[in-house]
């Protein structure tokens, strides 16, 4: 299983914000940025500090899906 962050993106479409929006927002890193948008892991910081700007769940952000192999 690996995760995507997929929905984080739709989310941010769907609230008229941008990723450096997100970043303001939430104060984190444009390294952080980087990783969510390669799907690489992230610490669970990061996705609690994303959540609280912009309101909703970490099911709201993340899903797991299963492996290309």
């Amino acid at each position: 299983m690996a995760i995507s962050y997929k929905k984080l993106w739709k989310l941010l479409i769907d609230k008229d914000m941008k990723k450096k929006d997100l970043q303001r927002a939430s104060g984190i890193s444009s390294a952080s940025i980087t990783k969510l948008g390669k799907n690489e892991n992230v610490n669970t910081e990061i996705l609690e500090k994303i959540c609280l700007a912009l309101e909703c769940d970490i099911s709201d952000i993340m899903e797991m899906v299963p492996d290309d192999k």
